[in-house]
Order: C-alpha cells, then structure tokens, then sequence
C-alpha cells in the first residue's frame, strides 16, 4: 500500500522557516582522522571516495561487489590495508556496526534519504549525493532532521567549491547587470525514456534485493544497472533530477533563492515509466529582499530558445547560465563567465573579491566534522535546492503550472498531486 502524504500548510511552511545555519552539537572528541564510511562507491560514488582518502575509512557498502572490489583496490594503492576495511551490501548492517563519526551516500536518487536519515538520527554527520532525495516529502524530511540533529551536512554539488561560481556569485551580488529579472539554464545533456523491458537476471555481481532497498519489487531489466536507472520515475529523476542541482545552484547561490511561488514545466508525452527526452521547466520567484521577482527557466534534452544580449546580438551558449539583467547579460557555465554586450562592459573591472577560495567540497565537510564549523551546502541550503528541481519533475509529470510551492498552500490548491510528491514504500522501509 502507498505511504499516505498529508503535507499540511502548517508542515510544508515548518521545513521552510527552518535557520539557515543549525548549531553544531559535538557528539564526543574525535581522532585527527574522520571515522567515516561509504555507502555507494561506484560511478559518482568512486569521485567522492577519492575525497575521503586521507581519512580513516572504517567501511564501504554497495550492492555490487564489482564496485567494492574496486574501491578497496583503490584504498590499497593509497596505502591503506583494505582487510581493515569491513565491506557490506546493506547499509543497515554497517550503521548497526557503529564506531563512525559520519556517513558518505552515493547511491541511486531512490536510496539517497533512507541511510542519511538514519545516520543523522543516530548522531552522524552526513555528506549526501545530488539531488539530496528522490521526493519533494524526502527532502523536506531531510531538511528538518539535519536541522533538528545539529550535525554538518554537505549535499554533493562538488562545483560549488570551484572559483569560477564565487567570482559569478560576486558579479551579481554588486549588481554588474543590475536587478536580474530571468535566468535560462541549458543543458544539453538527457537522461530520457526509461521504458521496462523484459525480465532479466541481474548482473552476477548485483544484488538486486539490497539496490531496490526501499522500492516495491520490480523485475530487473536491461537499462537500469549502473548509471540508466535516472531514466525511470521509479528510481531517479531525469536530466532535470542529475544536474539541475549543480547549475541551478549557482541561481539560487547567486540570487538567495528559496522555493517558488510557482513551477510549471513542459515537454513531450508523459510516459509513466521514465523521464522526458526533453523538458522546459520554468519557476517563478517573489521578490526577495533587495532582489527583484525573478523567473528561472530549464531547458534539456538539446532544446533551447532563441536568446539575445541587449544589442539584439544571438547569445552563444550551452550548458550553463545566461542572467538577463536591466544592464547587461551574465553567462556563466563551470569554469567561465562572460558579460555581454561585449561593448558595453568593454575595460570591465571586477568587484573585489568577497567570497573566499574553498578548501575542497569534500575538505568543508570533513573539516566541519572535526570543528563544528559550516559548510557551504548544508541540508538547509541544499534541501530547498533539492526540492525546487523535483518539483520541476512533479508539474512535468501533472501537466500544470502548480502554485502554493512557498507558503505552503501547494497540497491544498492542488491535491490531486500529492501522490507525486512522496513514494510508495515496501513494508519496513516507512520513513
């Protein structure tokens, strides 16, 4: 039977009031080295590992001994002896081992909440994959438990960390282009059309029962294993679902974003099985302090619209963003920024800097782990963050501009969505 979802007024505005920055609680002195374990450690999962190699890794999971065996080959060539290192494919057996100060997650969208919440109820601080959680109900769930535990959260946006998003974070907030009322995001990358094939046998390697974890049973097909299953509604969240969390965090870093007043999103047919080989999504924020009321578009699957600079020139440019401010234009994408018109920023001096180098996405974290100190994308920052590009994903799949999303009215004007806002879960597995 379906979890039953009853995200109130009063609910939905708790997670949305929740402070900025929790206090930190100390929960007893720890070593020089970070007692932290892995659960996920292929794919995406094996970046991260490399970011906790200075650290003592007490234990790793994943449902594929292919991927275990990889990750402790990689720990014997930095010289740790990986028979020290105990190795699971349920997460729920190494928590219950204990002896951690904090919880690495690199697994599937549909398995990201289910151990993190876990480990910050037992006391652990938590570095978790993008986005933060596979639902709206998860990541909101995330949001409150983080801040409720008072442990260092970090969501794994690792280019929050690189210098080009500060210096685009400065240029807006010193008003270069002035109040910024659009931002388009393009992506030309799609994870599209999951669609279930025949049965297979799962992969030698693979425990299927321990990568479906809290999911009904389902067959296993070809598509799914390692990387296709962001496909499929079931188990990730489409193009929108894999990067909308890195390049809309520099709108929402850039512009103080919280959730909108209102999402809508369009694309092809909707397939009950899997994601859109295309999507526009477009959310609308009230203003905001000294900011401006601002519309954030998405655009995937290879479709864009026609932009120009404030000359009337073609804007040429692809995966990143494209600011629209009353005095110029912003393109920004990982590693480059450029103003345009040309002309009219022609001898253009930058503000001084005001936001400082990291350290490394991963070294905030585990930095914070040993001094209490913050980190940039926290669950308070990166729950919301999370929650705006699945519900992104929820008006694609309900076919309606859906509103109520910041004063937590959403439920209430549109009930017939709630289903899409939580999951079905096996028996056991309740949140």
């Amino acid at each position: 039977m379906a979890k039953s979802f009853h995200l109130s007024r009063r609910r939905f505005l708790g997670t949305a009031v929740l402070p900025a920055v929790a206090p930190v609680i100390r929960m007893g002195p720890l070593s020089d080295k970070v007692r932290v374990a892995q659960v996920g450690v292929g794919g995406r999962g094996a970046g991260n590992l490399a970011g906790i190699l200075d650290e003592q890794v007490v234990a790793l999971c994943d449902v594929d001994t292919g991927n275990l065996n990889g990750a402790l080959a990689t720990l014997e060539a930095r010289g740790t002896d990986p028979t020290g290192v105990k190795t699971y494919s349920d997460w729920r057996k190494l928590l219950d081992a204990g002896g951690l100060d904090a919880l690495l997650v690199s697994t599937p969208d549909h398995t990201h909440a289910h151990p993190s919440l876990r480990a910050l109820r037992e006391g652990l601080a938590v570095y978790t994959e993008k986005p933060l959680a596979h639902t709206v109900e998860e990541a909101a769930l995330l949001r409150r438990v983080a801040a409720e535990a008072g442990r260092p959260t970090q969501m794994g946006t690792q280019i929050h960390a690189g210098e080009n998003y500060r210096r685009v974070v400065e240029l807006v907030r010193a008003g270069v282009i002035g109040d910024i009322k659009e931002v388009h995001v393009l992506m030309g990358k799609a994870w599209a059309d999951g669609r279930y094939g025949p049965e297979k046998e799962p992969p030698a390697s693979l425990d299927w029962e321990a990568w479906l974890g809290p999911n009904p049973d389902r067959h296993y097909c070809d598509g799914l294993h390692p990387a296709g299953w962001r496909r499929f509604w079931a188990f990730g969240t489409g193009t929108l679902g894999d990067m909308g969390c890195h390049h809309l965090d520099l709108v929402h870093w850039a512009l103080d974003l919280d959730l909108p007043e209102a999402v809508s999103c369009e694309g092809p047919e909707v397939h009950p099985d899997g994601a859109p080989a295309w999507c526009h999504a477009t959310w609308e924020h009230r203003a905001r302090g000294g900011r401006a009321a601002v519309k954030v578009h998405w655009w995937d699957g290879g479709r864009k619209p026609e932009l120009k600079d404030s000359e009337g020139q073609p804007i040429a440019w692809d995966n990143g963003c494209v600011f629209f401010g009353e005095r110029g234009v912003l393109c920004a994408d990982y590693g480059r920024y450029q103003l345009l018109s040309a002309k009219r920023f022609e001898g253009f001096e930058p503000p001084a800097r005001t936001i400082a180098p990291s350290i490394g996405h991963h070294a905030e974290w585990l930095e914070a782990v040993r001094s209490g100190g913050p980190t940039t994308c926290d669950f308070s920052y990166s729950g919301p963050l999370s929650e705006v590009v699945i519900l992104g994903t929820v008006a694609f799949r309900a076919g309606k501009r859906l509103t109520g999303c910041s004063d937590g009215t959403l439920v209430e004007k549109h009930p017939e969505v709630a289903p899409l806002l939580t999951k079905e879960y096996r028996k056991g597995w309740e949140l």
